[in-house]
């Protein structure tokens, strides 16, 4: 499952396990963004992607979700890594 994230944001994302711990990880790498106004934006997308998520009962795409989302938000800390 998580175990295979290579690289990951902020440490500990292998413990996150459920959507609460995901939107909080999730937070947490948002205060890292260089600018006020990027990190608004994906704190935005965060909320939203958790209403469209809200209502997923399968243990197995929650999963799913999690390690996607963790993956993003890599992606998103390296993007803006690199800008510096």
């Amino acid at each position: 499952m998580l175990k295979s994230l290579i690289m990951a944001p902020l440490p500990n994302a292998e413990l996150v396990r459920n959507s609460l711990q995901l939107y909080r990880y999730l937070l947490r790498c948002c205060k890292q963004l260089p600018e006020e106004n990027i990190r608004q934006h994906y704190k935005h997308a965060i909320r939203q992607s958790f209403k469209v998520h809200a209502d997923e009962d399968d243990p197995d795409r929650i999963q799913q979700i999690i390690k996607r989302a963790i993956e993003d938000a890599d992606w998103v800390m390296n993007k803006y890594k690199k800008q510096k």
